[in-house]
């Protein structure tokens, strides 16, 4: 778990987001790529978390943040962070720095990744130690260059990942199909999942686990769990109760599924700013449609200007 540091977190910063939405033929593969620039008084650190969420790539110029999801390993000293589809937040603080985020989607793991995502669920690594993400090791030495160029950095990622398209993942259609019921929210449980996508409930345990990281059960809770979340940060006047999934029976459930996914209660949550995250949410809102990635759709959003 990561602590508070001794100076604690600064009361105001400055937090920049602008999206870029990937070329069509890698839209598929991913959520958004999004530059983000934090500005922190002088000294100072800003603490916050993410929510569960799909697979990231993250690579920082500037400060780079102390990072762990969970109770797992924490990363000091990272300037390119992967983690895996996670079911427990990304705990973080960090001072004034400049990052690229890369969202992937189920599909853009199965792609440029090609493991097994189980193996890295929940889990927050140094990318150019693992041997898992060495491929992306060139992007994360030639990303950045003596100044900003955000047109550019766009441009570098994109030919990165055109690059590595061939040859196509064999398993694209199916895991399409599997995401776009998963984001369903008509979906109430996994034999509904099964009856949708035509596996078996087995073979649909396997396939969940390699492609998108856990079981189809939790993560059609996780799914639920973070439409009700999302809701609550877009729109905080509406209380808690306000912002539950229908799917919920009532809140002593959610406040269940809170502990699990964000390991404290919706009062902890709420009472803590989140300066990085509400700035995050509202501005992917604005022009994804979509305030997490958890609810993309599987050919990704379609970003406004």
């Amino acid at each position: 778990m990561l602590q508070q540091s001794a100076g604690g977190a600064p009361a105001e910063c400055a937090v920049a987001v602008r999206f870029h939405a990937p070329p069509e033929d890698l839209r598929r593969y991913f959520t958004t790529f999004y530059c983000t620039e934090v500005t922190v008084p002088e000294g100072g650190m800003v603490r916050d978390s993410l929510q569960p969420e799909w697979a990231n790539l993250r690579l920082f110029a500037g400060a780079v943040p102390v990072a762990a999801i969970g109770s797992g390993p924490v990363l000091s000293d990272a300037d390119f962070i992967v983690t895996g589809p996670s079911s427990l937040p990304l705990q973080f603080e960090v001072a004034s720095t400049r990052l690229w985020g890369i969202g992937l989607l189920p599909l853009g793991w199965a792609q440029f990744v090609g493991e097994a995502a189980a193996d890295y669920a929940n889990l927050a690594v140094d990318g150019r130690k693992h041997p898992a993400f060495v491929q992306f090791v060139p992007l994360a030495r030639t990303l950045f260059g003596a100044a900003p160029d955000e047109a550019g950095e766009a441009g570098r990622i994109a030919a990165f990942f055109r690059a590595r398209l061939d040859p196509p993942c064999a398993d694209q259609a199916r895991i399409g199909a599997v995401h776009a019921a998963l984001i369903d929210p008509e979906l109430h449980s996994v034999g509904d999942l099964v009856a949708r996508c035509g596996l078996g409930q087995r073979t649909l345990e396997r396939f969940s686990r390699r492609h998108f990281g856990f079981a189809p059960k939790l993560l059609m809770r996780r799914q639920r769990f973070m439409r009700s979340l999302a809701q609550f940060m877009l729109d905080p006047s509406l209380k808690w109760i306000g912002a539950l999934d229908g799917h919920y029976h009532d809140q002593a459930q959610f406040v269940r599924d809170f502990r699990e996914f964000m390991g404290e209660t919706p009062r902890e949550y709420a009472g803590r700013p989140h300066p990085i995250l509400t700035t995050f949410m509202r501005e992917r809102m604005r022009v994804a449609g979509s305030a997490v990635q958890t609810t993309d759709r599987p050919e990704g959003p379609v970003l406004r200007p």
